[in-house]
């Protein structure tokens, strides 16, 4: 017979011995009452058998959501033998055999179980009922009063006694069936919360990890792309510093702007990271109008570099401008960083109906074991925050090809496929 599972907490285990004290301790004042008052008349039993009585029904209150079923069924009996042997006792009784039943319904796990232990008490209890009702009919047969009428006085009192106990014991019933429905739907509602809550702590971890992982992305575009812009400059200022002063003061000018530049591209990301999400702007101050500046800023640093626009122009989100503009410009810093002192490169930005396509090709040192730096995968970032696909690989003539395409029809989703 299965019995609770749910854990006690200390204090309800406090509360089963007090209601035990409780009910043993009216238990005896009832008895003694109920002995005084004679309510089985010469036919009452002696008051000493009450008292065994009500330890037997009470003490096991204690342990009543620990067994509850075994509780129920020594109650029970109990109760049984003590109106049968005429006890002088019966409220006490009545109220730990409700309590009882009451338990089996309110904390066993198995419910199978607990309906057949209730339905098994109440069963007997009414055979046991029918069976008095049957006894004290034959004792009273011979008595004119009570069997005159289609209604007799003993008649009428039996269908009250079992419209009582039909009601004691479906309110037994149906309480304990209601404490378990409740307590499920409690600890339904608690779970619910603990997964909301480690949701919540999940969601919050991966925005700060989506947020570190953009500030590095950003960081590496703007540093990465001007220092090795200036480093490119100063080591041609150093070569020709002593042979055409007025040269190495252009190249100079040039670093002193890339630097300027840098700042100003640092300064406008710390302003959006100390800015609330409501005056963000997502577009940044870049996009594919400054594409051309940066293809004349290779030129500058010493790598021929040519760019095309194929297509009709047509509208495209900010968001979309900033991340095949930064694509741009890692790209054209890797071939400036890899591709050696002869490469040249081509940048075209290509328009159809439904997609933009940014392709940048450089020439250079053929690439035998490539290598997935920081640049190559913000390079796939933004590309899939964008909801394109790119195509990042060397050529087989030497150099570097990156070529991205991405969807700008409205039902186009925010998400893309790596190649």
């Amino acid at each position: 017979m299965s019995t609770s599972r749910r854990a006690l907490t200390a204090r309800q285990r406090q509360a089963d011995v007090l209601l035990a004290v409780v009910v043993f301790v009216a238990g005896v004042i009832s008895a003694a009452l109920s002995a005084i008052s004679e309510i089985y008349g010469d036919e009452q039993a002696p008051l000493w058998q009450a008292l065994i009585y009500l330890a037997v029904v009470a003490i096991p209150l204690a342990w009543r959501r620990v067994w509850p079923a075994h509780v129920a069924i020594i109650v029970s009996i109990a109760y049984f033998i003590a109106v049968t042997l005429r006890i002088p006792e019966l409220y006490a009784g009545n109220i730990a055999m409700f309590i009882a039943l009451y338990t089996v319904g309110a904390w066993m796990h198995d419910r199978r179980a607990a309906m057949l232990t209730r339905v098994g008490i109440i069963i007997a209890m009414f055979v046991w009922l029918f069976i008095t009702m049957y006894r004290d009919a034959i004792d009273t047969a011979n008595d004119a009063e009570i069997i005159a009428g289609a209604m007799s006085p003993y008649l009428a009192f039996m269908m009250l006694q079992l419209l009582l106990n039909a009601l004691y014991f479906g309110g037994a019933y149906y309480f304990g069936e209601r404490t378990w429905k409740a307590t499920l739907q409690r600890h339904a509602l608690e779970q619910r919360t603990a997964d909301l809550e480690r949701e919540r702590e999940v969601t919050a971890a991966q925005a700060v990890a989506l947020d570190r992982v953009r500030i590095a992305r950003e960081l590496h575009d703007v540093v990465a792309h001007h220092v090795s812009v200036m480093g490119v400059q100063a080591g041609a200022a150093r070569m020709v510093i002593g042979q055409d002063p007025d040269r190495s003061a252009q190249i100079l000018t040039g670093i002193e702007e890339s630097a300027r530049t840098a700042i100003s591209e640092l300064r406008h990301l710390l302003e959006t990271l100390r800015s609330s999400d409501a005056d963000v702007d997502d577009s940044s101050t870049l996009g594919l109008a400054d594409i051309p500046q940066l293809v004349a800023s290779a030129n500058d640093a010493g790598m021929p570099t040519e760019f095309t626009v194929v297509g009709d122009e047509h509208p495209v989100p900010s968001v979309v401008q900033v991340n095949l503009y930064r694509i741009a410009q890692e790209s054209l810093t890797n071939a400036r960083r890899h591709a050696g002192a002869d490469a040249v490169a081509d940048v075209r930005l290509r328009y159809t109906h439904e997609n933009i396509e940014l392709e940048v090709v450089n020439t250079g040192r053929p690439v035998l074991a490539p290598r997935s730096g920081m640049g190559q995968l913000g390079m796939r970032e933004r590309t899939l925050a964008s909801g394109g696909t790119i195509e990042s690989a060397p050529r087989e003539r030497g150099g570097w090809r990156v070529r991205v395409q991405v969807p700008l029809s409205e039902t186009a989703e925010l998400t893309g496929t790596v190649a």
